[in-house]
């Protein structure tokens, strides 16, 4: 007996015969599907490799790394991020000092860990942000302490004044958006 299934059309009772998916009178909408489909299946499959290849690869790049991709996956870290949520009200610390109340539901270290691992695990180098002062405070370190993938390590000091971090991070964000204009 073959197999059935109800047909896609929207609001259609009849049946399709496997593999279709549209039953006898909507069966020219096949092709159709069968294009989306395929183009979704190639697309995700890339999607897939470039996962895999960061998951892999670039998470893993040198032991450092490593080591701290092994922590982010931690009983500790998960406990550590709970203190800081709650100490800090689940509010963006950055967008504080420019006088702005929004929600964070990231964990940010203040100096970034990249350069400096010994404070990865200290609360006091831990601040909840949102995920805009998230990105805006990524580009600042990549310019100021030369982080990131091909970044090259500046002699720049450490800064720890959330104030002033989000007082630069956002000079970089004002600077993006008149260049783009």
């Amino acid at each position: 007996m073959p197999r059935v299934r109800r047909c896609r059309f929207p609001n259609c009772h009849e049946f399709a015969f496997m593999p279709n998916h549209y039953c006898k009178k909507h069966i020219e909408h096949e092709k159709e599907l069968q294009e989306r489909n395929e183009f979704y299946h190639l697309h995700h499959k890339r999607s897939k490799q470039s996962q895999w290849r960061y998951n892999h690869i670039t998470r893993y790049r040198n032991p450092v790394k490593a080591e701290q991709n092994k922590f982010y996956h931690s009983k500790q870290w998960r406990e550590m991020r709970a203190i800081v949520f709650k100490r800090d009200y689940h509010l963006c610390q950055y967008c504080k000092t420019r006088g702005q109340l929004t929600e964070g539901n990231i964990v940010d270290h203040v100096l970034p860990v990249e350069r400096y691992p010994k404070h990865m695990k200290d609360l006091d180098n831990m601040v909840t942000c949102c995920g805009r002062c998230h990105y805006w405070k990524t580009r600042f370190e990549e310019q100021y302490y030369g982080t990131g993938l091909h970044g090259k390590p500046t002699n720049n000091p450490p800064l720890t004044d959330v104030k002033l971090i989000a007082k630069l991070s956002q000079k970089i964000a004002n600077e993006r958006h008149h260049t783009s204009s």
